[in-house]
């Protein structure tokens, strides 16, 4: 009897456990743009940042003097992405500039970065030359577009380049049914969770996100997207709620989901 006892409460460690470990998470959708700058100084940025104990940040500004500012603080810290905004306001005309694709050209020439983006582009406008332009450097750089897009613009990101290396934002704000069909169709697709919350309710997993996470484990990343200055007093508060709700998944899919999924995706682009 006691041998029994003893191999179930074995069996009940891990999960118990694990619900007692801290989780490491690697935020893939962060913003510094130039209206953030004065009131948040890089330093004071980058304390907000390991205060939310995060292993790694993916960072696109709007302009990316921002991001560089921050990866000089904190190269451990900062996955530099590169964005094609230059200042507020160019997210419906970016891809109408042709001056963009010299800009982004000569960037990644001179800079260190994982990827392009997070650009808006929608529809058809995925086909227009300039858009046509950046997905080719992605392709020469080896490096992943982050495109904040609905279906049809991700399917015209691929049928121009098929070994595209796409990171989803906001998973499109799209529901797990169709982002599920978008990540079966396409295998180098990954999504982020940026600014959703209705994949969880305090520590609960949603059914149906669950059953997308269970699905491709491999492909869903977690973000907290500071779109607005203001939004980067929310960063450490949305990293406790994000280790909160992963706790109610098996330990080896919250961690791919919390960074591991991150730190394969960078490494791919950082050749490590």
């Amino acid at each position: 009897m006691i041998k029994y006892l003893t191999v179930a409460a074995l069996m009940l460690v891990p999960t118990s456990a694990w619900t007692q470990e801290p989780v490491q998470l690697i935020d893939t959708h962060i913003h510094y743009s130039h209206d953030a700058w004065d009131m948040l100084p890089p330093v004071e940025a980058i304390k907000i940042l390991r205060k939310a104990g995060l292993r790694q940040a993916f960072v696109s500004s709007s302009s990316d003097d921002g991001t560089q500012m921050l990866y000089k603080q904190a190269p451990d810290l900062i996955v530099p992405v590169l964005r094609p905004y230059r200042k507020r306001g160019e997210l419906s005309t970016w891809f109408k500039d042709p001056t963009v694709v010299d800009m982004i050209a000569d960037r990644l020439a001179k800079n260190t970065y994982a990827g392009i983006g997070e650009f808006h582009i929608f529809g058809t406008d995925a086909n227009r030359p300039v858009m046509k332009s950046v997905i080719q450097l992605a392709k020469k750089h080896g490096v992943f577009l982050h495109a904040h897009s609905d279906a049809a613009a991700i399917m015209n990101i691929f049928k121009q380049d098929p070994d595209a290396r796409v990171l989803w934002a906001h998973s499109g704000f799209d529901e797990p049914r169709e982002i599920d069909e978008m990540l079966t169709r396409y295998p180098n697709l990954r999504a982020d969770l940026a600014f959703r919350n209705e994949h969880a309710t305090a520590d609960s997993v949603d059914p149906d996100w669950r059953k997308l996470f269970e699905a491709h484990p491999d492909r869903i990343m977690v973000g907290t997207d500071t779109f607005a200055p203001e939004r980067w007093y929310y960063v450490v508060e949305h990293a406790n709620w994000t280790r909160t709700w992963l706790k109610d998944l098996p330990k080896e899919l919250a961690e791919k989901i919390a960074w591991k999924n991150a730190r394969a995706l960078a490494d791919w682009a950082l050749k490590k």
